[in-house]
């Protein structure tokens, strides 16, 4: 499966030891090219910054998406 822009996924962000939910944010690859994915991870321990953007996620804790910690993954 291929994330698409909008989806929830779930991915092992490394050196945090966490896997958490990311929000997708870059758009579909194709065959030729890189198998990158672009997002933004979820977080519940909100600190009130503008760089936090809440979403109702039926299926997250309340929490938001940081705008700040934006990362490219290989899938």
């Amino acid at each position: 499966m291929i994330p698409a822009r909008g989806e929830v996924w779930l991915f092992d962000l490394g050196m945090e030891g966490k896997v958490r939910p990311a929000l997708v944010v870059s758009v579909a690859y194709g065959n030729y090219d890189r198998t990158l994915v672009t997002i933004l991870p979820h977080t519940t321990s909100l600190r009130g910054s503008e760089y936090e953007i809440a979403m109702n996620v039926a299926f997250l804790k309340p929490g938001a998406f940081l705008v700040q910690n934006v990362a490219t993954y290989r899938t």
